[in-house]
């Protein structure tokens, strides 16, 4: 059996392979993507496999958003942390939904599960599954508690959003810093990834804030902002190529 695995945390891949070749070690794992664009990408440019198993959330946002790029002619295996997007995922007949920490059992239930599908079964999975994306509706505004009042924000005036231990804020174009009590994973599933990158694990910035990139000697890319950020803004060297990509896309 041959796997990709969408997944854009190291330590919950490594997890899943791990878990994969214990409960079968003739399993092969032929890719990992971490992103709505890389996924889209690599099963566009390669042999598809026999199964995948997709986490809900990547770095540029919800995986749901694939569908509405590609039909996907393979049955998948959804993983999350999250318990509020599991009916979400139940509607469109997926295998399985696995909640994170995956667990072996759990996964050789769905892997059972799966075996058992006829050509028939697969073929009608399918068709539901590419029809799990609605057209997106992004927002344009941000409405955000603040002392005893609500600041509407209009997002064409983010240049980042921040976070630090529990704590999230928003930064303006005009130096303005705003606390948020929103997560980067929720705000990011709310942004039209056109507009808006998750660079790391701190920031999520906009693509009309960049000012500059510096070229790090690790292959890192440094991203300078039209204004002043808590802290340097480095995009990972596996990440760089997506990024340039992302900022000149059309």
């Amino acid at each position: 059996m041959k796997i990709l695995i969408v997944e854009d945390e190291t330590a919950a891949y490594e997890s899943l392979v791990e878990v994969l070749k214990e409960i079968d070690p003739t399993i092969e794992v032929v890719g990992n993507t971490e992103s709505v664009s890389q996924t889209i990408k690599w099963l566009n440019g390669h042999t598809l496999p026999d199964l995948i198993l997709m986490d809900i959330h990547l770095s540029d946002g919800s995986s749901f958003l694939i569908f509405e790029h590609i039909e996907i002619e393979v049955p998948i295996i959804f993983t999350t942390a999250y318990d509020e997007y599991a009916i979400e995922a139940f509607k469109v007949n997926s295998i399985d939904y696995l909640l994170k920490p995956i667990k072996t059992a759990d996964l050789a239930r769905a892997l059972v599960k799966f075996s058992k599908l006829t050509r028939t079964d697969i073929a009608g999975y399918v068709s539901n599954v590419n029809q799990l994306a609605p057209a997106p509706r992004y927002q344009n505004k941000l409405l955000i508690p603040h002392r005893d009042q609500l600041l509407p924000i209009d997002l064409q005036e983010v240049s980042y959003f921040y976070t630090t231990d529990k704590n999230t804020a928003i930064g303006l174009a005009d130096g303005k810093i705003i606390p948020y009590s929103k997560t980067l994973e929720h705000i990011l599933s709310h942004l039209n990834p056109a507009n808006f990158y998750r660079a790391n694990k701190q920031f999520i910035i906009a693509r009309n804030a960049v000012k500059n990139i510096t070229v790090w000697f690790d292959s890192r890319l440094l991203v300078t902002l039209n204004c002043t950020v808590p802290e340097p803004i480095y995009i990972p060297k596996n990440k760089a190529a997506e990024f340039k990509e992302w900022l000149v896309k059309a």
